[in-house]
């Protein structure tokens, strides 16, 4: 399939505020952090890249393309109607559903990416209960969230009754009530809050890890002393600061029925 080229770069306009805080900004350019994700994508799921793989919450298809050269079967689920047709223009199996009833049987997937995705959903718990149920034994969840260590709120906060998009800092820091007041659109995770979500579910950790982001935007500003910061903060994730980073990383296996 011939593709065709997504834009350069996009925030969010004016009527697309309300989209944004609910449902995230999907990636619409292949830059260092995403080929960094990717690349960790691969080695969480070892043998299994080249198997039957799921993106649940593909946003425009970006990963969904960049998956297909390790030769898988791919398939993308998303939430939202306009952005499923907007990864089907670049790739098959495309499908339109929400990830709390994820439209295949039991025992389908050897991987599945979910990529900054169930903190949007409506039941976080349910999204992981089904990723794991059309999961096949021995298949893996390749899963990033936010992390509420990182300073920054990245999914912009609500004021006075107005959504203001952007980083804000701290506001993760607050007490939960409070944070949630101000950020009631998006969730954030520590490590207890995710195992709460895989418990009792027939799974065992492969990875778990936290990790900075690539700065991307930063480094298009300021060049090389944004590629200095950026390796200053990824050096950081080798040591006890990662526990400033801004994603979870884990890698789930399914271990039985």
């Amino acid at each position: 399939m011939t593709k065709t080229n997504h834009p350069t770069s996009r925030l969010p306009d004016h009527q697309d505020l309300d989209k944004a805080a609910l449902r995230g900004e999907p990636s619409y350019v292949w830059r260092a952090g995403q080929e960094r994700r990717l690349q960790m994508v691969a080695n969480g799921a070892e043998k299994r890249i080249n198997g039957t793989i799921l993106e649940n919450g593909c946003g425009v298809g970006m990963y969904v393309e960049h998956l297909a050269p390790f030769g898988g079967k791919i398939f993308g689920l998303e939430y939202d109607f306009e952005r499923t047709v907007e990864a089907g223009k670049n790739a098959d199996r495309i499908i339109n559903a929400a990830g709390e009833n994820i439209p295949f049987p039991t025992n389908t997937f050897d991987l599945i990416l979910s990529h900054e995705v169930i903190e949007h959903v409506q039941n976080d718990a349910k999204a992981i209960k089904e990723m794991v149920r059309v999961l096949k034994v021995g298949g893996r969840i390749t899963l990033f969230v936010p992390n509420r260590g990182y300073p920054f709120e990245t999914h912009g906060i609500y004021w006075r009754g107005k959504y203001r998009f952007g980083n804000i800092l701290f506001v993760n820091y607050l007490p939960r009530k409070w944070r949630d007041k101000l950020a009631p659109h998006v969730e954030i995770y520590t490590r207890k809050d995710l195992e709460k979500l895989f418990e009792d579910l027939p799974i065992k950790f492969i990875e778990r890890t936290i990790i900075f982001g690539a700065y991307d935007n930063i480094i298009a500003r300021l060049g090389g002393a944004g590629k200095a910061l950026r390796s200053i903060l990824q050096f950081l994730e080798r040591t006890p600061l990662r526990a400033l980073g801004l994603s979870h990383f884990w890698v789930v296996e399914k271990s039985k029925d």
